[in-house]
């Protein structure tokens, strides 16, 4: 059996709507509430990893000694 592909950041982030909108109409078993519930707590976590590491990847561009775009990491931007 092939393993489940992970979803994408925004398919992640649909299915969390979906899930949190379905939650909110109350229409759900206890049961179903409770699968959805687990459910939306493991895409949040997916989704809150995936921000993080985007944010751990950008860097400020500003000039360098010689003119051209260096980088600067982002820790140093919030200084």
């Amino acid at each position: 059996m092939p393993a489940a592909k992970k979803p994408t950041f925004e398919e992640a982030m649909a299915r969390l709507e979906a899930i949190v909108t379905c939650l909110e109409k109350g229409d759900a078993s206890l049961e179903e509430s409770m699968a959805l519930f687990e459910e939306g707590t493991a895409l949040m976590k997916q989704c809150s990893a995936a921000l993080d590491q985007a944010e751990q990847k950008v860097a400020k561009l500003f000039p360098g000694r010689d003119g051209a775009p260096a980088e600067e990491p982002m820790e140093d931007m919030e200084q």
